[in-house]
């Protein structure tokens, strides 16, 4: 089990055994941020008899962009029969970089999101007794990337209305630059890196015909690095204080950093009889530390300042922190969070069962921050606390109406987390930003309840699920930019709903085609407005406007088709098949909706630019279709996969990116291209 608060790790699933999605809140039995639903990806376990093992190795180009790749392997290995085995995962992923960066001096940088991942999975089972299994594990990956996939429409420093000098300023004035699909302007490289480290032990305890006792403690390291080029952000601001238009060409490079380590432990007691009642209990514990810190190294900077304000000044507002740095802070957290949960079910007949569960829990988080430089607030050290706690229950029936049909009704709470917004950097505020986001230091637990019903059909070569939901939210929590202030605020509000449809559908009209087909209609609104002390909406958080990121329409489906196929007088097996995922138009953040809202002004004189002209964008974030196409082959143990992934090559707008309120910067995150590639797969042993 991985929990893990505010951070989902991207873990590599090779030798996954299945993918189990529960929709609807799932709080009741497994708690905070599973508000919308849970995903469980459940790995191969040893297996204590058969020797296995597969060997994966890929190779792939994209367009307009590098090559990547991957080299994958799992062994599955019985040590003592029918008592201990091990399973060893090891993996190294090569990722192709294609978005290209103008950078110092008019230069130009191809592919410079390019990045590997590499990691393994160690897990050991022991069973002594029939009614005992011990199985620890061991997982590490590290992901180093060398940029992120942002392409710009809006840069300080490359816009249509710029003349920006190159660096250092001896280079003549350059033309404006206007950046097209997949580029952005860097003066200092960026990078990411994740390195994280799980430890867990899963302990099964076995009571034939009375209940089973489930231990799993787990432990989690983790270390992110994220490193951001933030000139056009420093200049930004560097403008906005007077400074000398060469000091805006500083380069500036953010850096956040983050360490987490958390202790989890749940144990679970669940009935394993025959009986008509089924019962499971359980309790959970989680401590976490985490400590996050954001420096922003421009050599040069301090003396830029004091050259425009007095001499003294930038070492006066370092507040303990190094030389150089405008902007520094440091914010350890502690949380820590306890819970005991129940489900019950019982089976009124043998068509009709009841399920009744609840989750009861109790956390608090402490956080400390300090800052320092030109651009923070500074001061001594500030602690906040904050704590809640609750109870979330479920209800649940199922009737069998025969072996084909099965109707499903349910009514279950979820909730997330509160907590404490980070102070905002003052000295960057303007005075109305200021008094808008000023009072929003906490904000509470996001609580939903919804209500679901639901069929599922199995036919003769089919099947078919259909559900309807109604879920209301209270205290929604929404994050939005506040402005100029270069931070990032959540706010609660007080109501909001979201109702939809499902549908699922899985047919063989023919023996090797199959048809699969999912599509959902959904409604998710605000339904109340949070306004600012002049009664003025603040960030499109307005009654009937959308919420954020969700599509209200998507459809997937997939067309395969497996047939057997001799080459070269030897028997094997090929197959062929289509997908295509349709993401109906989104919205980033509430405020994207708004009248006006894709309008930007800089308000900075720079460059040649007055800061009035206007960078016009649609922030509806257009619908999309991605196709992807394979054939494969299998013969014996081999198995060879030719792939094209985005076949059209969409390039699709993921979310709208916006530094300081659009001051500094504008982008969209975006999708691979298209992607061709080959994959080849060899299997030993197993049965």
């Amino acid at each position: 089990m991985i929990s893990l608060s505010l951070f989902t790790p991207d873990l590599d699933l090779f030798d996954l055994n299945r993918v189990e999605t529960l929709r609807g809140p799932q709080g009741t039995l497994f708690g905070s941020g599973s508000v919308g639903g849970t995903i469980r990806y459940i790995t191969n376990q040893p297996d204590l008899n058969e020797f296995s093992a597969l060997l994966e190795v890929d190779v792939n180009t994209v367009t307009d962009g590098e090559e990547g790749g991957h080299f994958k392997g799992s062994v599955n290995i019985p040590i003592i029969e029918d008592k201990l085995a091990l399973r060893l995962v090891g993996y190294h992923t090569e990722y192709a970089g294609f978005i290209d960066a103008f950078g110092e001096d008019g230069t130009r940088k191809n592919d410079v999101n390019d990045g590997t991942r590499t990691g393994g999975r160690i897990a050991l089972t022991f069973k002594p007794t029939e009614n005992i299994t011990l199985t620890p594990r061991i997982i590490y990956q590290e992901i180093e990337a060398d940029g992120f996939n942002r392409q710009e429409t809006f840069n300080l420093f490359a816009n249509p209305f710029t003349n920006t000098p190159g660096v250092p300023t001896t280079i003549p004035v350059r033309e404006p630059v206007q950046l097209g699909e997949r580029e952005q302007h860097l003066l200092r490289d960026e990078a990411f890196s994740d390195e994280i480290l799980i430890s867990d032990l899963n302990m099964v305890f076995s009571f034939d015909g009375l209940f089973d006792v489930t231990s799993i403690t787990s432990y989690t390291d983790r270390d992110i690095v994220v490193s951001r080029d933030a000139s056009a952000l420093t200049g930004s601001i560097t403008l906005d204080f007077g400074l000398l238009e060469v000091d805006v060409l500083l380069p500036s490079n953010l850096l956040d950093t983050t360490e987490v380590e958390q202790f989890t432990q749940e144990i679970r007691l669940s009935s394993n009889s025959d009986s008509r009642f089924q019962w499971l209990a359980g309790a959970f514990y989680s401590d976490t530390d985490r400590v996050y810190a954001q420096r922003l190294p421009t050599p040069g900077y301090d003396a830029a300042f004091d050259l425009a304000n007095n001499p003294g000044d930038a070492a006066a507002a370092r507040n303990g922190f190094g030389p150089d740095s405008p902007f520094n802070s440091d914010l350890p957290y502690n949380i820590e969070q306890i819970a005991v949960f129940g489900e019950v079910s019982f089976d009124i007949t043998d068509a009709l069962q009841v399920t009744v569960g609840g989750r009861y829990y109790d956390f608090d988080e402490e956080r400390t921050i300090k800052t320092g430089g030109v651009f923070a607030a500074g001061g001594p050290e500030q602690l906040d606390k904050t704590s809640s706690d609750g109870f979330t229950p479920r209800v649940l029936v199922r009737y069998d109406l025969n072996e084909q049909v099965t109707f499903n009704a349910q009514a279950s709470q979820g909730f997330r987390l509160g907590g404490v917004n980070d102070p905002l950097n003052v000295p960057l505020c303007s005075p109305e930003d200021l008094a808008i986001f000023g009072g929003f230091q906490s904000y509470d637990d996001e609580t939903m309840w919804n209500y679901e019903g639901g069929v599922k059909t199995r036919f003769a070569g089919m099947t078919l699920n259909a559900a309807v939901f109604y879920s209301d939210i209270e205290d929604l929590q929404a994050t939005l930019d506040a402005g100029s202030c270069s931070s990032r605020i959540s706010f609660n509000v007080p109501s909001a709903h979201s109702t939809g449809i499902e549908l699922e559908l899985a047919a063989e009209p023919v023996q090797g085609l199959d048809i699969s087909v999912a599509l959902s209609l959904l409604e998710s609104e605000f339904d109340s407005t949070v306004v600012d002390g002049d009664g003025n909406v603040i960030g499109g958080l307005r009654d009937g406007n959308r919420l954020p990121s969700v599509p209200e329409f998507q459809l997937a489906g997939t067309v395969g088709y497996d047939f057997p196929l001799d080459l070269f007088g030897a028997k094997g097996d090929a197959y062929v098949s289509a997908t295509a995922h349709y993401i109906g138009d989104r919205i980033t953040q509430p405020g994207d909706q708004e009248p006006g809202s894709g309008d930007f002004t800089s308000g900075l004189l720079f460059g040649g630019a007055a800061g009035d002209e206007v960078t016009s964008l649609d922030l509806e974030l257009d619908a999309y279709t991605i196709v992807n196409l394979r054939a494969g082959y299998i013969i014996n143990t081999w198995e060879a996969v030719l792939y094209v992934n985005n076949v059209t090559d969409e390039n699709a707008d993921l979310s709208f990116d916006r530094e300081r309120g659009g001051r500094a910067r504008l982008g969209f995150r975006t999708n691979v291209p298209r992607t061709v590639g080959l994959t080849v797969r060899k299997s030993f042993g197993g049965p």
